[in-house]
């Protein structure tokens, strides 16, 4: 979503239950559902584990879907999710997207911007599980380092990338939440 600003710092956040879950995922899990990084040429150095996505054919009808990461995932993000929202979100919205995601020691996200039209409804939400100080996120040429135990949106709007320059693999939670004025207006279309 284009908001006023690059990145917004949403404070902190109580990872300790997701980031056990998400560690302790076999290697595995990691590859067993390889659509965005077959599909999007910028997340070929990533992996994830994908909960829920919404179905990018029926757009602008918001039909999401739980996928293969959801049974190992959900008990530990929705609490994660949930308290994000109401804190900081208009009630009554919908999350279309949610997913671990995993760029490799040295692995790189190339400079772009999110062009599907639902990320220009969605508030794209980061909350890292693992950093290193060699990582680097990038939005409109400015460097930032994300910090574990903070939560961040980020403009997807702008063009933006990630350099992991470090020997440990980076860990992010992303979700994707569209507020109900949004979906209204999507409804509202032709």
């Amino acid at each position: 979503m284009n908001i006023d600003t690059p990145l917004r710092e949403l404070g902190p956040v109580d990872i300790n239950d997701i980031r056990d879950a998400i560690l302790s995922q076999e290697d595995d899990a990691w590859d067993e559902q390889k659509h965005r990084q077959e599909e999007y040429e910028v997340h070929k150095a990533t992996k994830s584990i994908v909960m829920i996505f919404v179905n990018l054919d029926h757009w602008p009808d918001i039909e999401v879907q739980k996928e293969i990461g959801w049974n190992r995932l959900a008990e530990t993000a929705l609490p994660v999710m949930n308290d994000i929202i109401e804190r900081l979100y208009p009630p009554g919205g919908t999350v279309i997207r949610a997913m671990a995601a995993k760029l490799l020691a040295g692995g790189n996200i190339k400079s772009h911007w999110d062009k599907h039209p639902s990320f220009h409804v969605g508030h794209r939400i980061h909350v890292p599980i693992t950093t290193n100080p060699r990582v680097r996120f990038n939005i409109k040429g400015q460097p930032y380092q994300f910090k574990v135990g903070q939560a961040y949106e980020i403009n997807n709007q702008k063009t933006h990338s990630v350099m992991n320059k470090g020997d440990e693999d980076r860990i992010t939670f992303i979700f994707d939440y569209v507020p109900l004025t949004e979906i209204e207006k999507l409804s509202a279309m032709p």
